[in-house]
């Protein structure tokens, strides 16, 4: 995951599907699977858990902090809030007046009133739309 003085808007064009990072192992119905970061569209943490949201839809419930799994992730993550990190490649809204970001797949992201203007900047490119 990159700090936000180290994010570019060159970065951010050309999108590093194909190279994905390494994967998340997680326990899930008892059974360990892992999670590819570039299916990963965001992550929300509440205390020690972590929901992981992936670009099929899926939830998955994880029990380590955000930030230990923030480690794991691509340069393509960005950290918009204390409770959540979202993958700039699946963001395809930002609605300016309300700080939140709008998903693929339909789920909203709150953007902390600090951070909300270098998130601005960072996703201030072209195949992003933004509502006022």
């Amino acid at each position: 995951m990159k700090t936000f003085s180290a994010f570019s808007n060159s970065s951010l064009s050309t999108p590093s599907f194909g190279t994905s990072g390494t994967p998340i192992l997680i326990q899930f119905m008892g059974r360990p699977i892992s999670i590819s970061p570039d299916t990963i569209t965001f992550m929300e943490g509440e205390g020690n858990y972590t929901f992981i949201y992936t670009n099929a839809g899926k939830r998955y419930l994880v029990s380590r902090t955000l930030k230990s799994l923030s480690e794991h992730l691509t340069d393509n993550f960005i950290r918009v809030h204390k409770s959540y990190v979202v993958n700039a490649h699946y963001v395809v809204e930002q609605l300016v007046h309300e700080r939140i970001l709008k998903m693929a797949g339909g789920k909203e992201v709150m953007v902390s009133r600090r951070k909300f203007r270098e998130i601005t900047g960072i996703l201030d490119h072209s195949y992003l739309r933004f509502s006022a």
